[in-house]
């Protein structure tokens, strides 16, 4: 039915621009979780999480093992309405300190044949103050709530743990743990700070932090990484994150490679890679890491989720949860209801 006759008149919206569709869907989600019984009823067709599905990662209770990945919500305006779809979380952002449009337009494409996204939308959002304003007056959602901070594109390199601390003080209190987002490509020298130094600052950082703000434990904090690092990379990167005392590793992020998607027209377009063409390299860096950290390090695996055996995938390779973003675009809400009858 999504794929007949959904699918096609998003895909027309905007005459083709992808982020139209994108703002005209979430927007839609937003008026829906308005409306008094709609997202019950949207909830009894998508959102029922089978019994069984429930489990416990970092010390948080998960409903349900499949999450809305960062992204696709950033700014957090339809959250009550993820639920409904059979979400057993979501992750918000990824947010930064200061409001900031993100890189000019048109910065999100469909390679539709690969079942393939490229972006390069630069952290576009409101900044953590507006956030935590929207998220004051939610309440109790019923999930869940990760929230993915990033750096301001105009804090230089030197002063980005202060920009992270200063999100993470301020959402503090309304997330259930909070994803580092080291890895974006298009955010320019982001991914620098995956190196061993660096990222060993910004955590010590953020750690004290987190423990200061819960008046001496911390929620938990976990670092989403590149699929384009080389195991050495990720090696040293795990070893600071051990020592730190993360509590887990999101894998992947999008790719900066075109492997798969060569000679699409579209392919030379600068941005991060997700949807279909990631599906090997999330499942070997999940692996990877689980087979690194002797599974002591919880993984949410997140890259190339299009159909139920991906998930199985990603979770048999040593994934305690998964997201979801691109497959949802390709498959609709559906894909989140099989994932759930599958994985119990």
């Amino acid at each position: 039915m999504y794929r007949r006759f959904v699918r096609p008149v998003l895909y027309r919206l905007g005459k083709g621009d992808a982020e139209i569709a994108h703002e005209q869907t979430l927007h839609g989600l937003r008026r829906l979780g308005r409306v008094p019984g709609a997202v019950s009823a949207l909830s009894r067709s998508y959102g029922a999480i089978p019994a069984g599905a429930a489990r416990t990662v970092f010390g948080i209770r998960f409903p349900g093992p499949v999450g809305l990945a960062a992204g696709m919500d950033k700014n957090g305006i339809a959250l009550p309405a993820w639920r409904a779809l059979g979400f057993g979380f979501v992750e918000v952002g990824t947010v930064t300190a200061q409001p900031q449009p993100g890189n000019e337009k048109p910065r999100l494409f469909r390679l539709v044949e690969d079942e393939a996204v490229i972006n390069r939308m630069g952290f576009n959002n409101l900044g953590s103050a507006a956030l935590a304003e929207r998220l004051e007056g939610y309440g109790p959602l019923g999930y869940p709530l990760g929230v993915s901070i990033g750096k301001s594109k105009v804090t230089p390199l030197d002063k980005a743990v202060d920009d992270y601390v200063i999100s993470l003080r301020r959402l503090y209190q309304y997330g259930d743990y909070f994803a580092v987002n080291v890895s974006s490509p298009n955010t320019p020298g982001l991914r620098a700070l995956q190196d061993a130094g660096h990222l060993r600052e910004l955590l010590t950082a953020l750690h004290l932090e987190a423990v200061v703000l819960g008046n001496g434990s911390s929620k938990p904090i976990l670092v989403k990484i590149a699929p384009d690092l080389t195991p050495s990379a990720i090696d040293e990167l795990l070893g600071v994150c051990t020592d730190v005392g993360v509590a887990g590793i999101i894998a992947t992020n999008t790719t900066i490679g075109r492997v798969g998607v060569e000679n699409h027209p579209l392919a030379s377009e600068a941005g991060g890679l997700s949807g279909r063409p990631l599906t090997e390299i999330a499942a070997k860096t999940v692996a990877h890491i689980h087979a690194e950290t002797g599974g002591a390090l919880p993984v949410i695996g997140v890259g190339g989720i299009l159909d139920p055996d991906d998930a199985v995938r990603l979770l048999d390779a040593g994934a305690s949860l998964v997201q979801v973003y691109s497959g949802l675009i390709y498959r609709g809400p559906g894909l989140i209801r099989s994932i759930n009858r599958r994985l119990t």
